[in-house]
């Protein structure tokens, strides 16, 4: 079975009614016959549909519809329905791509063939029209399928429509999406298209930070985007080139069994599903090449490649354009990522006091991650004192005690009611206080609170 939203079905409807053509294409046929495939119900995130009307008569056929002209230069239409927005697009040819991003031009064509024909991969080159009744079975829909996508479904290959390296040419951003397509769906990428990916690399250069950061972070949250940034490494090296000296860099001491750009690929197949974490995890060990020394031991060291790392991850999100605050998040995360943990209750409040729970918690699936990515030697102790770590802050969280100032049990009010005078004397009252429920001295309470912030020599 198939299940097709109320509003796709009925702008197709109505279109047809009015003597077009109307079908639909891209990623949610790729969706559905993926999951006819294989058994499993699967709701696209996007509907999309194109016809061979243009906008005026998509105007026309779907009078009664509210319509934006969101993208009415190429041919697109949003059309609001009450289950959601649906974009029609005229079926279209595209012209040169002098910026290997974007057609100078295009041309609207009466043929769907000619429309998937521009397409990136064969799996999102397909066109489903709704020949039957929607609530049956899917054998009742035609499928439009020029270029064998529904088989490439089945081999679970990435193919490029026609010449690869015309499609890269092209647009540039499909060489990584090629790589997101392949980690989502866990494919393999045809031999051709691989080829033709790495020799066109170089044209990564004309796509916006923006654009590779959207795709990075859907790579990366693949289950095992990991494993297909280590198997196309030139290409990240090509977007993001400070990882060039990491890879095959040896790490020689007993701590590590792979060299730098291994063991951050293999860190990250430890990393939750969380995009800030598994950022940080990308980027933390970036300066360990400009930190390598060799000791009297024989063993190499790192020192402060913490630091390091972090100025070269700043360098790489301030190119992507993120925002600040997930840039600040990442770098706390990439500076702080080796940092000593104790499984103590002081250590704990520390913890929370400087980073708060959620960022905490991230730097503690960081240390995981990072640890596990290590040699054998010593890591069954280093798993122990973050498990006791997690626990402990955990039980702390439970207890709602005062992390920062804004969780105390009294305010600067309180302090000048008590005869403090306005100034800089109410915060390092409230500091004090702070510090000493931070060490456990003292509970989260106002008389106990109060004694303390008016120790004023403490």
């Amino acid at each position: 079975m198939v299940n097709i939203p109320s509003g796709a079905t009925k702008i197709i409807q109505q279109l047809e009614s009015c003597g077009y053509e109307a079908y639909l294409v891209g990623g949610c046929v790729r969706d559905l016959v993926l999951g006819m495939q294989t058994g499993q119900t699967v709701i696209p995130h996007d509907f999309d549909i194109c016809t061979n009307a243009v906008p005026e008569q998509v105007r026309s056929a779907l009078s009664g519809q509210r319509i934006l002209d969101t993208g009415i230069k190429h041919g697109t239409v949003t059309v609001l329905m009450p289950d959601g927005q649906y974009e029609v697009t005229t079926f279209r040819v595209d012209g040169q791509y002098s910026d290997s991003r974007h057609p100078d031009e295009i041309r609207f064509t009466g043929k769907i063939e000619e429309d998937l024909a521009r397409r990136d991969f064969t799996v999102n080159a397909m066109a489903m029209s709704l020949t039957g009744d929607p609530s049956k079975n899917i054998a009742s829909f035609h499928l439009v399928d020029p270029y064998g996508g529904a088989a490439d479904l089945r081999r679970g290959i990435i193919r490029c429509v026609g010449d690869a390296s015309e499609r890269f040419h092209e647009d540039a951003l499909r060489i990584l999406r090629a790589i997101r397509f392949a980690a989502r769906l866990n494919f393999s990428i045809d031999y051709l298209t691989q080829a033709a990916m790495h020799e066109t690399r170089s044209l990564l250069s004309k796509i916006s930070g923006e654009r590779i950061f959207s795709e990075m972070s859907q790579i990366l949250a693949a289950s095992r985007g990991w494993d297909y940034l280590h198997s196309y490494s030139d290409i990240l090296c090509e977007i993001m080139p400070e990882f060039k000296p990491a890879i095959g860099l040896d790490q020689n001491n007993k701590y590590h069994c792979y060299n730098v750009f291994d063991h951050i690929i293999m860190s990250l197949s430890f990393a939750p599903q969380d995009t800030i974490v598994r950022w940080a995890l990308l980027l933390h060990d970036l300066g360990k090449p400009a930190t390598k020394t060799t000791g009297e031991d024989g063993w190499s060291h790192f020192y402060g490649h913490g630091a390091v790392s972090e100025d070269l991850a700043r360098d790489i999100l301030n190119r992507l354009h993120v925002s600040n605050q997930f840039k600040h998040d990442v770098l706390q995360l990439v500076r702080d990522h080796d940092a000593p943990v104790a499984a103590t209750e002081r250590f704990c409040r520390r913890m929370l006091n400087k980073y708060g729970a959620d960022q905490t918690r991230r730097l503690m699936q960081v240390h995981r991650a990072d640890t596990l990515a290590h040699s054998t030697y010593k890591m069954a102790e280093h798993l122990k004192v973050l498990d006791d770590a997690d626990t402990m802050l955990e039980a702390l969280l439970l207890k709602s005690e005062a992390f920062q100032l804004r969780d105390l049990a009294i305010n600067g009010q309180d302090l000048l009611n008590a005869g403090i005078p306005q100034g800089p004397e109410i915060g390092a009252a409230l500091q004090r206080a702070l510090d000493a429920v931070l060490d456990g001295r003292c509970e989260n309470s106002y008389d106990e609170l109060m004694q303390v912030a008016l120790q004023r020599d403490a």
